[in-house]
């Protein structure tokens, strides 16, 4: 029994050591990451290590892992368009390290390469191209600037190995000039919508009125004109109708029994008692 703690107590340090040489010389590298190795004697090297648990070489080498998967960052600026006028704009891009260039990436730019880069060139893209539009233009081809603010930042990211996977405006605002004067324009227009409305309403009841003027002249030609031929024959006649009607009206009342008039002309309207 002493023998076995004996051989134990022997061993126990080299296993030790072994156990200890083999967990510092193994890395993992988790999904969506990849690693390169830096080797105290050669550097960087070339190699871009994929996801899985690797071996390395403790002490003489050390392993920088990177996250590869597709992240997003906010680019804000405020510069003048090519009317002068100030502008802000909000640029949202997705971006991911190349993974064959991850070691160069390290070596020039480090493992915070995104904060190194994107608002060095968003900015000097966006002040760019925006340069190039007024601020009319601005609002009415947005998608036209947006592609072309993509074309140029994809362009320039590519120098730094550095992928868009999309680039869009998220947020455009103007100076408060600007945005007074868009204003008093809209409220103009509208002004200048309501009195057309109130010419063109006036003019409608100016034709109307001249229409029923007109009605009303041909309707007393034509009574004038019929009078004229008939005589006196067409006056008696609506004086019978008119008085036709009064009798109706009057025939219908129980306090009343006839209507006094000339010589000849009474007229009984006791109608209502006789029925």
């Amino acid at each position: 029994m002493a023998q076995l703690v004996d051989s134990l107590a022997r061993w126990a340090l080299p296993i030790g050591i072994v156990v200890s040489g083999l967990q510092y010389s193994m890395y993992d590298v988790k999904g969506g990451h990849r690693a390169v190795l830096f080797d105290r004697l050669r550097g960087v090297l070339p190699d871009t290590v994929a996801e899985g648990t690797h071996f390395l070489v403790p002490w003489l080498q050390k392993a920088v892992v990177f996250d590869v998967r597709t992240r997003p960052r906010n680019i804000s600026t405020t510069t003048g368009s090519k009317d002068m006028q100030m502008v802000s704009l909000t640029l949202r891009v997705l971006h991911r390290p190349e993974y064959s260039s991850l070691a160069t990436i390290y070596q020039n730019l480090g493992l915070d390469y995104d904060d190194r880069v994107l608002p060095s060139i968003g900015n000097e893209v966006l002040k760019s191209i925006v340069a190039q539009f007024d601020a009319a233009e601005l609002i009415t081809q947005r998608e036209l600037v947006s592609q072309r603010i993509k074309d140029d930042l994809v362009k320039r990211s590519s120098e730094f190995s550095i992928i868009l996977e999309d680039v869009s405006i998220t947020h455009l605002t103007f100076g408060k000039e600007f945005t007074n004067a868009v204003e008093q324009k809209q409220i103009a227009q509208q002004e200048a919508e309501r009195a057309r409305f109130i010419v063109e309403k006036a003019e409608q009841e100016k034709l109307a009125a001249i229409i029923r003027a007109e009605g009303d002249a041909t309707a007393a030609d034509l009574i004038s004109k019929a009078i004229s031929k008939a005589g006196q024959g067409l006056v008696e006649l609506r004086r019978i109708e008119a008085s036709k009607e009064i009798a109706g009206t009057l025939a219908g009342s129980r306090n009343v029994t006839y209507l006094p008039g000339g010589s000849g002309n009474n007229l009984l309207l006791n109608l209502g008692n006789q029925q």
